[in-house]
């Protein structure tokens, strides 16, 4: 793999395909971890100048094809909706770009299963944000789990809860199956929860039990609508939904423990509700995103909240708690962590040098997940989660 101009004087360029919400924070985080944003693009020249001026960037790039592509850009962050993510990622590793692209990684398991070969293929680093791993806490919630420290996994369960599309009038392209593909709350956050609980208990998902439900059967169309707006749709046109507003999931873990995890983006006063506790056979530990600062840890005699300090975190947590304690840390954090993470292992030649680092295999993973789920509510039926 050649190296670009970027890379040869330590700074990466960088350029951002979309500039909504989460484009705005993946731009934050790649200028706070030392590298220079070349340019954006969005849904059109316009709406990319705009960003441009907005975020401090000097390009507007036509397209979101042309940025992927650009000699000048050394990695491409893919923010777009979801239908453009494979085609995107595949054009940037075509053309020898690193890759950041938000979930789903695909519009399903076999296009995830591709990308991941090609981004093996390509030696490159291609990563995806899961970046609730980036907590200190859930560092520190997997490295006691890994010791041994609240003995065998028996039960995982908790909820990921928003209230973003609680009713009619709040819309977003993702409701539409075209752009965000055939599951909507699960794939955007389920996947979230499952990455988060697999990756603290070191154990897998192996088969699922789902329903899924759409609560809001007809929602009035707001084109261009951005995720969180509040509800400004009345007077559109209305239209039937059928992607999900809640799933319910039921599982098994290859290590033999059973869970279940609640999923819904229509309960209202849930802004970002994600949560999860692990119970062993000793201990238990629970961590509530909305809450991040703390990890709850029972035991039959009594129950401690752990506090985000580095002097008492384990080696590998302490690195990212990066604020004195008691000096809160959030979302942005963790994402400036994923972003320093997978350019750390961009200049060091691999994510095998990164511990931790969610990568296009953990993306694909997602997508299976999701995919099993769909088979179930749609068959009735436990269904195999692929290993």
């Amino acid at each position: 793999m050649g190296e670009s101009t970027g890379e040869r004087n330590g700074m990466l360029r960088v350029g951002i395909a979309g500039t909504g919400f989460i484009g705005a924070v993946h731009a934050r985080a790649a200028q706070r971890a030392g590298a220079h944003v070349v340019g954006v693009a969005a849904s059109s020249p316009a709406s990319a100048r705009d960003a441009a001026d907005r975020l401090g960037v000097e390009r507007a790039f036509a397209d979101a094809e042309s940025l992927a592509t650009d000699p000048d850009v050394d990695v491409v962050h893919i923010c777009t909706p979801n239908h453009l993510h494979g085609p995107l990622a595949s054009a940037a590793l075509a053309a020898g770009k690193h890759v950041v692209c938000e979930k789903p990684l695909a519009m399903d398991a076999g296009q995830a299963a591709s990308l991941v070969a090609e981004a093996r293929a390509s030696g490159l680093v291609a990563t995806v944000p899961f970046v609730y791993r980036f907590y200190a806490l859930v560092r520190e919630a997997r490295a006691r789990v890994a010791a041994g420290g609240i003995g065998a996994v028996r039960l995982v369960h908790g909820s990921y809860l928003q209230d973003w599309l609680a009713t009619e009038n709040d819309d977003n392209w993702r409701v539409d199956p075209e752009l965000g593909g055939g599951s909507r709350a699960f794939a955007d956050i389920g996947s979230h929860w499952c990455d988060l609980v697999e990756f603290v208990s070191g154990d897998r998902l192996v088969a699922v039990n789902a329903e899924t439900v759409t609560a809001v059967p007809e929602r009035v169309t707001a084109a261009g609508s951005h995720a969180f707006d509040v509800a400004r749709s009345a007077g559109g046109q209305r239209r039937a939904v059928t992607t999900e507003d809640i799933g319910l999931v039921l599982f098994r873990t290859a290590g033999g423990a059973v869970g279940t995890v609640v999923v819904s983006q229509v309960s209202p006063g849930r802004k970002n509700h994600l949560q999860f506790e692990i119970n062993g056979a000793d201990a238990s530990l629970g961590f509530d995103q909305e809450h991040p600062e703390t990890l709850w840890v029972g035991r039959r005699p009594s129950s401690e909240l752990v506090a985000r300090d580095a002097a008492f975190l384990d080696a590998s947590a302490a690195p990212y708690s990066v604020l004195p304690p008691g000096h809160p840390q959030g979302y942005q954090d963790c994402f400036d962590a994923f972003v320093d993470d997978t350019y750390r292992a961009i200049r060091s030649g691999g994510t095998e040098a990164v511990d931790g680092l969610p990568t296009f295999a953990d993306g694909a993973r997602a997508a299976d997940i999701t995919d099993a789920v769909l088979r179930s509510a749609s068959s009735g039926r436990w269904e195999e989660v692929p290993s």
